[in-house]
């Protein structure tokens, strides 16, 4: 039951959805309304606002670590990925919203930081290297986590691993139509006005 509730708890806190929230908050237009429909950072970016993409970034982020962090710390460690793998679903699928949600990468760095921190470094680094040098924020994206598992294996989290291979082909998933734009030489690059 502890599993239960600890995957329970954790789909309901990565459910909330922060950008849809922040920009509603802020006066600005349905987030589902404009862009790509999508309700993470950059959807929220295309508003022209970057601070609320940034919060709507760091919140998306922090409710995966909160998720992990909090679990492990009254349940275990096991029950902090039961709540690590519901606050993912939670994010690609909340209920609030008819389950249409973001594409994950926010959050599954927040459950890096919080189940094995320097793994999350490595992703990002990894990202920021891939977005120099293409411009393509799917692309960095989808290489950095297909890289991350390994290096979790070879970190010691073979637990952690084992669940983020799981989310990383979930999230692979979820971007299913960048990488049909990315083979078709269409997807929008970092800064241009197209949808991602």
């Amino acid at each position: 039951m502890t599993t239960v509730f600890s995957f329970l708890f954790g789909y309901l806190l990565g459910s909330i959805p922060f950008g849809v929230l922040l920009t509603r908050i802020a006066g600005g237009p349905d987030l589902r309304s404009i862009g790509s429909g999508n309700i993470g950072a950059t959807n929220v970016l295309r508003t022209g606002r970057k601070g609320l993409a940034a919060a709507t970034l760091l919140c998306d982020m922090l409710k995966g670590t909160a998720a992990v962090l909090l679990t492990a710390r009254f349940a275990g460690h096991d029950a902090a990925l039961a709540a690590g793998l519901g606050a993912f679903l939670g994010h690609l699928f909340p209920v609030w919203l008819k389950f249409k949600g973001g594409k994950g990468v926010a959050t599954y760095i927040g459950l890096l930081v919080g189940l094995a921190w320097p793994s999350a470094l490595i992703f990002c680094a990894i990202w920021l290297v891939v977005a120099a040098v293409t411009r393509y924020s799917s692309l960095s994206g989808l290489i950095a986590s297909a890289l991350t598992p390994p290096v979790l294996w070879y970190l010691g989290h073979s637990d952690t691993a084992l669940l983020i291979l799981l989310l990383t082909v979930l999230l692979w998933v979820m971007h299913r139509a960048n990488i049909q734009r990315l083979l078709g030489g269409t997807e929008g690059k970092i800064g241009a006005t197209t949808r991602a």
